[in-house]
């Protein structure tokens, strides 16, 4: 009896065993299908994701970025000979319109006060040879050139004050025409100025451009002999 009590134990023992093992195995076949699953939605899911190659996503941030600005060096002349000046203000070098401006207003200045000179002794001359006699009225152009305090009289005579008249005429002429020549001069140099200030635009003028010189001893193999040369380095 007890044998056989025994017996029945140990046939319960081993089918709970054996429930049990299925149990187990069936929970990890179950995980196991679980993860194979989800790794398959993954690789579905990442293979219909489209691809963009490393080259065109660098060409498309580069296409969004802004372009570099760089001057027309024949736009800059162009500007600068309509309006004087607008060919550094196209550059951006404002700075140098002090500069600029400066030299026209001062060349324009020259022009407009030698002129009126000229003018005046123009005139003058004109008058004095054209009178049969001299005037003693202070309105004729002639007596209006007198230095304060002075009379024809006193600086020689009609001769010489009629040779004064004419000299002066042709030296505020000959100012009035350099003057003339020293704006075309500005002129012309604030076209060059703008012309090779936007061909140099972009040009690197940074410290790490530098010459290094250095004497060096060269021994030539063939003439079994030493010879001495100078290594020029440029950084750029």
């Amino acid at each position: 009896m007890n044998r056989l009590v025994y017996i029945l134990l140990c046939l319960a023992a081993c089918a709970s065993a054996f429930s049990n093992e299925r149990a187990y195995t069936s929970v990890v076949a179950d995980s196991v299908g679980v993860k194979m699953l989800s790794d398959t939605i993954v690789a579905s899911t990442a293979d219909t994701l489209p691809h963009a190659p490393t080259d065109t996503l660098r060409s498309a941030a580069s296409d969004t970025l802004p372009p570099v600005w760089q001057p027309n060096p024949l736009r800059a002349v162009w500007m600068g000979a309509i309006i004087p000046g607008y060919g550094q203000i196209y550059n951006r070098s404002y700075w140098k319109l002090p500069i600029v401006y400066g030299a026209f207003m001062g060349s324009a200045y020259a022009i407009i006060y030698t002129q009126g000179k000229y003018t005046d002794y123009k005139a003058a001359y004109r008058d004095i040879i054209t009178d049969k006699e001299l005037s003693t009225d202070p309105t004729r152009s002639y007596n209006q050139l007198l230095p304060e305090g002075y009379t024809i009289e006193r600086l020689g005579g009609r001769s010489n004050y009629t040779r004064i008249l004419q000299n002066r005429q042709s030296s505020f002429r000959r100012y009035r025409d350099i003057s003339v020549v020293a704006a075309v001069v500005v002129y012309a140099l604030s076209l060059i100025d703008a012309y090779v200030d936007a061909q140099l635009y972009d040009f690197d003028i940074s410290e790490e451009l530098s010459v290094n010189v250095s004497p060096e001893i060269y021994h030539d193999p063939i003439l079994k002999q030493n010879n001495t040369e100078i290594n020029i380095a440029i950084n750029f």
